[in-house]
């Protein structure tokens, strides 16, 4: 029987070498020994330590992913309140900040240094341990996401010193590792996160510490908040001497950085950062520019919710130039008939983009975009492809102009296009693209919610012939799914049970799931809530839906004529006679946000973008995904883009959801 102390060695032994392994999996993306191999020394480590709890070890790598799956996230108040940045936009306005400060403090130097694309978070260190991560949340009060954050193997769970100390930093979900899971992805048939930013916040902010640990998250450390940063009592006197310290201690404090005096070196740092954004191995959205004396700091003070000594210059949306190799036609489920340009790759906002919307074949003509061309390529709202304009100066002579079809490439049957509309229409009940497109929209998560049922799997249902309308899902059995390619009895009994769930999605849902022609969420809960019954909705007279708010004619004669058609009529039957839900879920509306119209922008501290939303119109508000003039208020949550911009520059009211909950109070 081994002693204690051999026991005690051989634990710390394999507490080395696991470390070194997972970090070379997880940070470095360099691992050295198989999957199985790991494995076998990390439950080897575990079954020791469970046998032996007396060398108990908080910094043990078994200790990273050990938690249970939470109900929800715990609230957390910052010792330290979480400010955002006042954004700048332009070498002007930078200017403007530089020359303010310096009228109050002529001496004044200034850190510059990336503004990492992720989210938000503070880790409490207690006696060297790390005891609290948080998100950012309102800035006053954030999520406990203290298991998720010891997922990310760059944050040391204990420190050299027990030191007792908050930090901030920005997670951050590295390119390869988001090109990786995207690659899986699409293999399953899932949607495709839409860039790393957004894959970040959605990971950090799981429920499942598991999860969040596959994700292989990443950090850096880029402020002090407060507590003892030396053992020996020394105050450090500027930001660059935290970061110093930071990095002694063994934080991924952020790199790039460095101290200027004038705004003409500020600049001249901006413009070397912005050229090496393609080569990094991380996201940036823009240059932090902050004082560097923290006494320097306390004299310029705060201002109502961002800092007076620190602005974040943004960058533009970012332009590359490609090739337009093809243009595709998607036919979706109300059969329009989408171009998209087929590009050579580029690298574009976090992503490789080799394929971008054209909208229709009037944005094509008016951009004098032709086959062949080279052409400029942004990301709206850093999420959407687009082609922004072509490059006539650098035809050669090959260049081809663009037709739409005279005739559906799905289903071959001709096409409209009706007078006053831009769109180009499939109108073939029958178009298998318009069957496939339609079941997708059906379950997806705004609409019925069926988890797993992506559009490969939709269309190996349709090749199989086991569904020929959304009607037919509910009469699947798990051994026909069972059959289907990349799916096994687990797979398949997983989506039987998601489907059934699916059943008391409620009216609301089910009308937004049946895909009438411009009728959205909001639009499908006007009709639930005012009818309340599917067979109501279905005799509504056009007059009635004309007098209902957020409708109008055409929305109106669009109810109308889905409900007229026999198949309709015969699919919702159908539905109800399989268990669907057809009656509203809604409580009743009250009117604490009557006449205001919200929109919603970032990740949230505590609630979901559906969830809120939900609130908003029970309390008789509007909800919009877009910002104008008449806009009455813009939520912003953590990682919020570009709608918030929009809204700073229009003068829109901006609130968090701590004064949203509020005004629901």
């Amino acid at each position: 029987m081994a002693h204690s102390d051999e026991i005690f060695e051989k634990i710390t032994k394999l507490r080395r070498e696991v470390a070194h392994h997972a970090k070379l999996y997880y940070v470095d993306d360099a691992p050295v020994i198989s999957d199985y191999e790991y494995d076998r020394m990390f439950y080897e480590l575990l079954a020791l330590e469970e046998a032996h709890p007396e060398y108990f070890d908080p910094a043990s790598p078994t200790q990273r992913v050990g938690g249970k799956p939470l109900d929800k996230f715990a609230k957390v108040t910052h010792r330290v309140r979480m400010d955002s940045l006042s954004d700048v936009f332009s070498y002007e306005e930078l200017t403007d900040f530089v020359t303010r400060v310096h009228a109050e403090l002529p001496d004044a130097v200034f850190s510059v240094e990336p503004k990492i694309d992720g989210l938000s978070c503070s880790l409490i260190y207690e006696g060297g341990v790390l005891v609290t991560g948080a998100t950012r949340g309102d800035g006053v009060t954030g999520e406990d996401i203290t298991q998720n954050v010891r997922t990310i193997f760059s944050i040391p769970l204990t420190l050299p010193e027990p030191l007792t100390l908050t930090v901030r930093g920005e997670v951050y979900m590295p390119r390869a590792v988001f090109e990786r899971i995207n690659q899986k992805r699409e293999a399953n048939g899932e949607a495709l996160m839409a860039n790393p930013r957004n894959a970040a916040a959605g990971s950090l902010r799981q429920l499942d510490p598991q999860i969040t640990a596959q994700r292989a998250l990443d950090i850096f450390i880029f402020n002090y908040q407060e507590g003892d940063l030396y053992a020996d009592g020394h105050a450090p006197e500027t930001h660059m001497e935290t970061l110093d310290r930071l990095d002694a201690l063994g934080f991924p404090a952020i790199g790039l950085r460095t101290v200027v005096h004038t705004a003409d070196e500020i600049i001249s740092h901006i413009e070397k950062i912005g050229s090496m954004r393609d080569d990094l191995a991380y996201d940036i959205d823009g240059v932090v520019v902050k004082v560097n004396s923290l006494s320097q700091r306390q004299i310029l003070g705060e201002g109502v919710s961002t800092p007076k000594w620190a602005v974040a210059y943004k960058f533009p949306p970012e332009k590359k130039q490609t090739r337009l190799n093809d243009i595709t036609i998607q036919v979706g489920r109300t059969g329009v008939l989408t171009p998209a340009a087929e590009l050579s790759p580029v690298r574009l906002a976090g992503t490789t983009v080799s394929r971008a919307t054209l909208h229709n074949i009037d944005f094509i003509r008016e951009r004098d975009i032709m086959l062949g061309d080279i052409v400029s390529v942004q990301k709206s709202g850093d999420i959407i492809p687009e082609v922004v304009c072509a490059h006539p100066e650098k035809r050669d002579g090959t260049q081809i102009p663009f037709h739409m079809p005279t005739h559906c490439p799905s289903c071959g049957h001709e096409v409209v296009k009706a007078e006053g509309e831009v769109a180009v229409r499939c109108i073939n009940p029958s178009c298998p693209a318009q069957l496939s497109r339609g079941i997708e929209h059906f379950a997806s998560k705004d609409a019925m919610d069926i988890d797993g049922l992506g559009p490969q799997i939709v269309d190996a249902l349709i090749d199989a012939e086991l569904i020929h309308d959304a009607a037919d899902l509910y009469a699947l059995r798990s051994e026909q799914i069972a059959t289907l390619e990349r799916m096994g009895d687990k797979s398949a009994a997983n989506l039987i049970a998601a489907i059934e769930k699916s059943k008391s999605a409620g009216l609301e849902r089910l009308i937004f799931a049946l895909g009438i022609r411009n009728i959205g969420q909001v639009a499908a809960t006007a009709l639930a809530r005012r009818y309340g019954t599917l067979d109501a909705c279905m005799n509504a007279t056009a007059e009635e839906l004309c007098a209902l708010e957020d409708f109008g004619q055409i929305t109106a004669d669009c109810v109308i004529e889905y409900f007229s058609r026999a198949e309709s009529r015969e699919l919702c039957a159908r539905l109800a006679a399989a268990g669907v839900l057809t009656e509203s879920t809604s409580a009743p509306v009250g009117d604490k946000l009557a006449g205001l119209t919200f929109v919603l922008t970032g990740t949230l501290p505590t609630m979901g973008r559906s969830e809120a939303e939900a609130l908003i119109v029970a309390a008789g508000g509007k909800t919009s995904s877009s910002v104008s003039k008449k806009t009455s208020y813009v939520v912003a949550g953590e990682a919020a883009g570009s709608k918030l911009t929009k809204a700073q520059n229009l003068g829109v009211a901006i609130i968090d959801e701590a004064e949203l909950l509020r005004m629901l109070t």
